[in-house]
C-alpha cells in the first residue's frame, strides 16, 4: 500500500512540474493580426 501511495505521489508531483514548465516554455499567447471587413449599408 505505501509503494502504490508514492507511486501515485511522484506522479502527482511530475504532473505538476510538467505543467508549470510548459506554463513557461510553452507559447500560450494569441495571435493578433489587423482584419478590416468592408461593409456595405443601404439607405432608404
Amino acid at each position: 500500500m505505501r509503494y502504490i501511495f508514492r507511486l501515485v505521489l511522484m506522479l502527482v508531483f511530475l504532473a505538476a512540474i510538467a505543467v508549470i514548465a510548459y506554463s513557461y516554455v510553452g507559447d500560450l499567447t494569441a495571435q493578433r493580426s489587423t482584419v478590416e471587413v468592408p461593409v456595405s449599408l443601404e439607405v432608404n
